[in-house]
C-alpha cells in the first residue's frame, strides 16, 4: 500500500478542497444562470436546440431548484469538513486554539463566499444562456441521481406552504412595457399599441392624478331658487352637476339633469327640486384607478367627489375621465374643442395653462410623468411644480429649468400661475452618458 509523507496528505487535501470549492462555484452559478433566463431565451434554444438537456430540466423548475440546493449544500459542508481537516493536519487537533479556529472560520468563510458564490453568480448572470447550456448535462444527470432526496425535500416544502416553490413572474411596468414593444412591433398598430401601454400603467394612477381640481368643478349652490337653477343648467349643458350646502367642501348629492327637465314636463312648477337629488360616492386622492372603476360599475354612480384627508373637497372625477386613461379622448356632440387647451407654438416649444394637471401635460408632450417625480412633491399641476422648484412665486419670462425643460412663466396673479410656456430640449443626464 502506497505510504505518503505528511506533507503529501496536506497537499492532497489542498487540491481536494480547491476542487470542491470549483465544484461549488460551478452549483451556484448554475442557479444564477438557469434561473435567470428569459422567456425569449429559452424560447430561442428550443428552437436551435431541440431535445436539449437544458429544455428538459427547464420543465420542472421545482425539482431542479431542490435538486441545485441539496448539491450546493453537500458542496459547502464537504468544504467546512475538508478545510477543518487540513487545520488539524497543519496544526495538530490537540494544538488548535480559539484563536486559529476563528480565523480559519473567517478565512475559509470568506473563501466560500467569494469564490462559491459571489463570482460565479456575477459571471452567470452576465452570461446566462452560455453557462447554462454547459451545466445541463451533468445537472441533468444530477437530477435523476438525486430524485428520492429532492422528492423528499419538495414534500417536505410543499407541506409547510404551497405557494413556496411556484413560479412567480414579478415583472414591473417598464419590464411589461418593453414586453409589448417585442411583441406587437409587426402584429399591431401603432394605436393598439398605445391603448396596451396604457393599460400597462392603469393600476399604477390614483385618482388625484387625473381628476378635476376643485377650482374647476362646475357646482350648484343648494340655496339656488329654480328658476336660476334652470338657467345654469341649459347655460353650462352637463349631464349631471354637484350639488353643495355652504361651501363646496360640503357636497350634498348629485342632480342629474335629465331628472330635471323630466320632472319640469310632469310638472312645471316642482316644489322642491332638492327632492330631485342622488347619492354621491366620495373617494379618497389615492384611489387607485382600477379599484375606482370597479367601484364606479357596482354603484352605478359614474361621477364621485375625491376628498382630501381632512374631508375637504380636492376634485372630481368621472367615469369618462376614468376611461381615457385606456382608449384616449372621448367627445360627444355637446364637447367644444379639445378638454385640455394647450397651443404648439413650435417643434418643441408649448403653452399651457398653471392649473394643467402633470398628468395631462405629460401625455400632451408625450413623457413619462416619472420625469418629475424626484421634484413633484405633492404637487399634482405644472403650477404647483414649478412652485415646488423654484420655492416661490416665480417672475414672469424668469427661465426655471429642470433636465431637458425649460419653463418660462409668462402671467402670474397674486395667488397662482396662470400660463406657462415650456421648451423641451436634450436631456443633459442623457447627454452626460453619451
Amino acid at each position: 500500500m502506497l505510504s505518503l509523507p505528511l506533507w503529501g496528505y496536506q497537499l492532497v487535501s489542498v487540491l481536494t478542497l480547491a476542487l470542491v470549492l470549483v465544484v461549488s462555484g460551478f452549483t451556484s452559478a448554475s442557479e444564477a444562470a438557469l434561473f435567470s433566463l428569459s422567456h425569449r431565451q429559452i424560447a430561442q434554444c428550443r428552437e436551435k436546440h431541440k431535445g436539449h438537456k437544458l429544455l428538459r430540466i427547464l420543465h420542472d423548475p421545482g425539482r431542479l431548484l431542490a435538486t441545485i440546493l441539496i448539491l450546493n449544500n453537500l458542496f459547502n459542508v464537504a468544504f467546512v469538513t475538508l478545510s477543518t481537516y487540513l487545520l488539524w493536519q497543519v496544526v495538530g487537533s490537540s494544538h488548535v486554539s480559539s484563536w486559529s479556529f476563528l480565523i480559519h472560520t473567517l478565512v475559509f468563510t470568506a473563501l466560500l463566499v467569494l469564490f462559491g458564490e459571489i463570482i460565479p453568480k456575477t459571471y452567470a448572470a452576465q452570461h446566462n444562456l452560455w453557462v447554462a447550456r454547459r451545466m445541463a448535462n451533468w445537472l441533468y444527470i444530477a437530477t435523476i441521481v438525486l430524485r428520492p432526496l429532492a422528492n423528499l425535500l419538495l414534500y417536505v416544502s410543499h407541506f409547510f406552504g404551497k405557494d413556496h416553490l411556484q413560479e412567480r413572474y414579478d415583472l414591473s411596468v417598464d419590464q411589461l412595457s418593453k414586453a409589448v414593444d417585442i411583441t406587437t412591433l409587426q402584429e399591431a398598430s401603432q394605436g393598439d399599441q398605445t391603448i396596451l401601454r396604457r393599460v400597462l400603467n392603469f393600476n399604477t394612477l390614483l385618482a388625484k392624478q387625473i381628476m378635476q381640481p376643485r377650482t374647476h368643478i362646475v357646482a350648484i349652490d343648494a340655496a339656488m331658487p329654480l328658476q336660476k337653477l334652470i338657467e345654469r343648467v341649459t347655460q353650462v349643458g352637463y349631464s349631471r352637476f354637484p350639488v353643495y350646502q355652504q361651501t363646496i367642501d360640503h357636497i350634498i348629492g348629485l342632480l342629474y339633469t335629465k331628472n330635471l327637465f323630466y320632472e319640469l314636463e310632469r310638472n312645471a312648477t316642482p316644489t322642491d327640486w332638492h327632492l330631485l337629488l342622488q347619492k354621491c360616492l366620495f373617494v379618497p386622492e389615492n384611489k387607485k384607478l382600477d379599484a375606482l372603476l370597479v367601484e364606479f360599475q357596482t354603484s352605478k354612480i359614474h361621477m364621485a367627489i375625491v376628498v382630501d384627508e381632512y374631508g375637504g373637497t380636492s376634485g372630481l372625477i368621472t367615469m369618462e375621465d376614468v376611461l381615457e386613461e385606456i382608449v384616449g379622448e372621448i367627445s360627444d356632440e355637446f364637447d367644444q374643442g379639445p378638454k385640455m387647451k394647450y397651443k404648439q407654438l413650435a417643434a418643441r416649444v408649448f403653452e399651457f395653462p398653471g392649473s394643467v394637471l402633470l398628468h395631462d401635460f405629460c401625455k400632451a408632450i408625450a413623457m413619462s410623468p416619472t420625469v418629475f417625480e424626484p421634484v413633484k412633491g405633492q404637487n399634482e399641476s405644472l403650477g404647483g411644480l414649478l412652485l415646488e422648484i423654484h420655492g416661490r412665486l416665480p417672475q414672469i419670462r424668469k427661465p426655471i429649468v429642470y433636465k431637458q425643460f425649460t419653463f418660462t412663466v409668462m402671467a402670474v396673479d397674486a395667488r397662482k400661475i396662470e400660463k406657462v410656456r415650456v421648451h423641451i430640449g436634450e436631456d443633459p443626464d442623457k447627454a452626460d452618458k453619451e
